[in-house]
């Protein structure tokens, strides 16, 4: 397998489920911010043209983070982050889906709109007049998700999983770009501090 990795919280979510689950996979690095992702060769690997894309030993390529998560869980051995269960699965996967539909894609959304509107401009379609708003969504349900929290050590209770890799990389991204985390959402607050003392938050 080859890992097509590069700057940003996406890349981040698989080298740091990766390193939870110990799977080591070589990397080769794309330039995204000189638009390596937008132009061939990647571009016949990935027609998306965004980042990052797992090529598997056939030379079929996954995209997209959780289905990569998720591919790579099934084929490594040792103990899953996403359950072992149906049932742990299926919670795995409706918390990982909440986050990243309420807090991932108008937080993302918000920093392509506004910080990083010079970057993405040219490469997607921006709606600079609605970051602000997306941002305002972001925190709004991050505020639902500390209600949720109370109590539980991580998104699925006692167990560390997909849904907290995912929330983490993206907490962690927003903080540098504007959006940091609320010291009111003492719950999640809590949980951050828990993830980032984890060795696999370096990754």
């Amino acid at each position: 397998m080859l890992f097509y990795n590069s700057v940003g919280p996406n890349p981040r979510v698989v080298r740091m489920f990766m390193a939870e689950r110990g799977i080591d996979v070589p990397k080769t690095e794309i330039d995204l911010r000189g638009g390596e992702n937008r132009r061939a060769p990647y571009l016949a690997k990935n027609p998306m043209g965004q980042m990052p894309a797992l090529e598997l030993d056939d030379g079929s390529v996954l995209t997209e983070i959780t289905a990569i998560c998720e591919y790579l869980d099934e084929v490594a051995p040792g103990a899953s982050l996403l359950g072992s269960t149906a049932r742990e699965r299926a919670e795995t996967r409706m918390w990982t889906r909440r986050i990243d539909l309420n807090i991932v894609e108008p937080l993302g959304n918000g920093f392509r709109f506004a910080e990083g509107l010079k970057l993405f401009r040219d490469r997607i379609r921006v709606i600079p007049q609605a970051a602000d708003d997306l941002k305002l969504v972001a925190q709004e349900k991050l505020a639902w998700l500390d209600k949720q929290m109370q109590g539980k050590a991580f998104v699925c209770g006692a167990r560390f999983t997909l849904a907290d890799v995912l929330l983490f990389a993206f907490l962690d991204f927003g903080a540098t770009v504007g959006q940091p985390l609320n010291p009111e959402l003492t719950n999640i607050g809590a949980w951050f501090a828990r993830v980032k003392a984890r060795p696999s938050a370096a990754a």
